[in-house]
């Protein structure tokens, strides 16, 4: 399995931006598909985006958070731009040999999460 450390997360006002990290370490992350998930209070973990060689979003964050992935560096990023006070929640990166998932049990690495707390 790889490890994966998330970072970037923090507090910030509604329309705001952060850009989360996840660094990689155990494994190259290059033959994995990697995703990024969402925890908030009392809600299940929901699909946020994941990037192959394409990527994918879920609708509620479609056209404000990008994905991308620096395999020289191990390291896959999630920024997030127009954030909403709904955007709060413990971000959790993943990663999985699946091609494609959208569901948490179709990962086998996670990392600890980062908090992002948005204000209105």
């Amino acid at each position: 399995q790889v490890q994966l450390v998330e970072s970037g997360g923090g507090l910030v006002q509604a329309g705001g931006s952060l850009r989360l990290s996840c660094a990689a370490s155990g494994r190259s992350i290059a033959s994995y598909n990697m995703g990024w998930f969402r925890q908030a209070p009392g809600k299940a973990r929901e699909f946020v985006a994941s990037v192959t060689y394409i990527t994918d979003y879920a609708d509620s964050v479609k056209g404000r958070f990008t994905i991308s992935r620096d395999n020289a560096k191990n390291t896959v990023y999630l920024q997030m731009n127009s954030l909403k006070p709904e955007d709060t929640a413990v971000y959790y990166c993943a990663a999985t040999r699946q091609l494609r998932a959208r569901t948490p049990g179709g990962y086998d690495s996670w990392g600890q999460g980062t908090q992002v707390t948005v204000s209105s």
